[in-house]
């Protein structure tokens, strides 16, 4: 009997953006990449076929290449209602969603959680609340944490949830840096962290070394990966 290799690979796009391949789906997560230099001759938006879109909330730097992507795709865009409101009002195929929701996709499921940040579109209008996703597919549960401070929310995850990678922001200044995320890891009990939103810009650069150590010394990993590169789970 043949059974299939049941794996997730999560390609790392720059910034806070990420690509994740399922069996059954591809998930595009706050696509910023046209807009990032870092990204530039590295990612080409237009080989980015995603059957869905994840946005976690409405900065430009998670939502810009949105529209372009999800046009060309054909993606249903996941969020929360007021950002799913604005782009179904560009005719694009939206399921929103609020904090504690849960659905059953073809792919797994998500739920969506609480983060603490602000959220607004370029323009200024409003975004809704930030999130963040945990996704649940081929048998691994995976907990995007989108822009947020340490929040004692986060302790809420593992009651019904076994994380097997936490996706966390590690750049300080706007978000969470190292120090909070190492609790915040300690909050949803994965000692697997997949670092995200540092360097992009002059507030958010970070020292990969000192980064790498201080998880190490707590018994955790941290994952730095360059732009381009993938962690097979």
């Amino acid at each position: 009997m043949n059974f299939k290799l049941q794996k997730v690979i999560i390609q790392f796009l720059g910034h806070a953006s990420f690509y994740i391949e399922t069996n059954k789906a591809k998930l595009l997560i706050d696509p910023f990449i046209s807009g990032n230099e870092k990204a530039a001759g590295k990612i080409d938006i237009a080989n980015l076929k995603p059957d869905y879109i994840l946005v976690t909330h409405a900065h430009q730097d998670h939502t810009l290449d949105v529209e372009e992507i999800a046009k060309k795709s054909g993606a249903t865009i996941i969020s929360n209602y007021e950002i799913t409101n604005h782009f179904a009002a560009k005719e694009l195929k939206v399921h929103p969603m609020n904090h504690g929701g849960n659905w059953n996709f073809d792919f797994g499921n998500v739920k969506y959680v609480n983060a603490v940040h602000t959220s607004s579109f370029p323009d200024g209008s409003y975004g809704g609340q930030p999130g963040g996703f945990v996704i649940s597919v081929d048998n691994k549960n995976i907990y995007i944490a989108g822009d947020t401070a340490l929040t004692m929310d986060m302790k809420l995850i593992p009651m019904n949830t076994n994380i097997n990678l936490a996706i966390l922001p590690i750049g300080d200044n706007f978000t969470m840096g190292i120090d909070d995320a190492i609790i915040a890891s300690d909050f949803v009990e994965c000692d697997n962290v997949l670092g995200c939103h540092y360097d992009t810009f002059g507030f958010i650069e970070i020292d990969h070394s000192e980064a790498v150590r201080k998880f190490e010394k707590e018994n955790k990993t941290l994952h730095l990966l360059a732009i381009g590169e993938s962690l097979t789970m």
